[in-house]
């Protein structure tokens, strides 16, 4: 009998087992592929971390305990994770974008800076601004190393007392009166709780939220600068940047060899099955990241050197999924990502640890609870 079994471990699973252990329980970790594989949600080098949050004020208490943790796990490992670059938040000072932003830091009394376009191209060279548009500084922002958060959680959690079972698809999972089955085609297994955090197969093992959590194609490219010395990461912030109807972009400034990482947040919407290989990068996709590189970044993102696929798994509202399943209060859903979670992951598995352990948590996470996402649904 585990204390908890944790299937998948991706971003949030692989944190959720590691917090598990560090609390002394008992806790099994179970993943069908391996740990940052080419079909999941957490491979590609970077993801961007922000105080600021556009998305809605909401999110930033979680994001200040996330900070936290971050660090706390740097210490532990001995590694660096997370590195400051400022991140810069470009669009028109109404946009939804800027405009979210500047609600955060007022809220909470954030650190920012407004930068016209006169300033932007004394201080940041490598960004092209439009009459009318401003860029917001969040200095606190930056980006995260996800493979090597991912595989750190998992060494301190078998550090810490965790069995990891990797290669291993789960099957099917039996809520009972005072435990919880896990089966695989090799091995049952009993838990008092069992946490689910299985990116775009969540479904699967999830049926209630078949349509609701889908999976779609992303596609993000990396380009050789031709002015090196902007495109370091001490000179170039991390970059989110509002395009109106042709949607919202990220960008990372050049943190290894292959240079300024470029992507436009959920592509291009494509549903796809998760169980066949994401369908590769095309010329339309690349036609596209190549455009915007051309009109925004023409100094720092010059000549396109790779493409790569990825996956999202959106949710209506693009709000996150943390809850226990209505009328199954042993089975813990976690499908938290919709594009934006992975800098979230560290506070997220302290809530997993405390949903499955405690039965609830003293965080904000009302709003990703699965009544919260009916009543979206239902005014939409």
């Amino acid at each position: 009998m585990y204390d908890v079994v944790v299937v998948g471990l991706g971003a949030m699973g692989s944190a959720a087992v590691a917090e598990i252990a560090a609390r002394g329980r008992k806790v099994l970790g179970i993943e069908a592929r391996h740990p940052a594989h080419k079909l999941g949600s957490s491979h590609g080098d970077s993801r961007i971390i922000r105080l600021g949050y556009h998305e809605d004020p909401a999110y930033v208490p979680l994001l200040r305990r996330a900070y936290g943790n971050w660090r706390r796990l740097e210490r532990r490992l001995g590694a660096d994770i997370l590195t400051k670059t400022g991140v810069l938040q470009i669009g028109h000072p109404d946009g939804r974008l800027v405009g979210g932003m500047l609600k955060s830091c007022a809220e909470y009394g954030l650190a920012h800076e407004i930068l016209e376009r006169a300033a932007m191209e004394d201080r940041f060279p490598g960004f092209v601004l439009e009459s009318g548009e401003v860029a917001v500084l969040d200095p606190n922002g930056g980006y995260i190393r996800p493979e090597t958060a991912i595989w750190g959680n998992l060494r301190l959690a078998m550090e810490d007392g965790a069995e990891l079972h990797i290669g291993e698809k789960v099957t099917a999972i039996e809520p009972g009166a005072n435990s919880v089955t896990i089966r695989s085609p090799s091995a049952s297994y009993r838990a008092r709780k069992v946490v689910v955090a299985t990116g775009s197969w969540i479904a699967e093992l999830v049926p209630r939220v078949a349509g609701r959590a889908v999976p779609i194609r992303q596609v993000v490219a990396w380009y050789r600068p031709s002015d090196d010395f902007a495109a370091q990461p001490q000179r170039m912030p991390c970059l989110l940047r509002d395009e109106g109807d042709r949607g919202s972009y990220f960008g990372f400034p050049q943190i290894g060899v292959d240079g300024v990482k470029i992507g436009k947040h959920t592509h291009f919407h494509e549903p796809i099955d998760p169980d066949r290989e994401t369908p590769p990068v095309n010329d339309v996709d690349t036609a596209m990241l190549d455009s915007f590189a051309a009109r925004r970044m023409p100094s720092v993102a010059t000549v396109r050197v790779r493409a790569v696929t990825c996956r999202y798994t959106m949710l209506p509202g693009e709000d996150f999924l943390i809850d226990s399943l209505p009328g199954e209060p042993s089975v813990v859903v976690c499908s938290a990502c919709s594009g934006h979670g992975f800098k979230f992951t560290s506070v997220i598995g302290e809530i997993l640890a405390d949903l499955s352990l405690d039965g609830g948590t003293d965080l904000p996470i009302a709003r990703f609870s699965f009544n919260a996402h009916l009543e979206l649904e239902e005014t939409a």
